[in-house]
């Protein structure tokens, strides 16, 4: 369940909801894990909190893009062992 908080005044569940739709409505590729709500009149600032995504690590080796060397067979796992790895000195 997404937290919803509220300053500046009071809403409804069923306004909390329709926030929460919205922000899934303009962000789909997001995950909100919550939000502030800053009430001021008619006016409502909404601040967004999200999740943060997992990164995985991509790296050109023999001319493959890969994140883990688990799917080369021994030829190219012995190419990478192989291969001069540069440095910044």
């Amino acid at each position: 369940m997404i937290q919803v908080n509220v300053k500046g005044g009071v809403m409804t569940d069923a306004e909390k909801e329709a926030y929460i739709r919205r922000a899934r409505e303009q962000y789909p590729d997001k995950r909100i894990s919550s939000m502030d709500i800053s009430l001021d009149g008619e006016y409502a600032d909404i601040t967004y909190h999200w999740e943060t995504v997992p990164f995985e690590r991509i790296r050109r080796i023999t001319g493959y893009l890969v994140g883990t060397l688990d799917r080369f067979n021994n030829g190219k796992r012995a190419e990478e062992a192989d291969r001069v790895k540069h440095g910044i000195g």
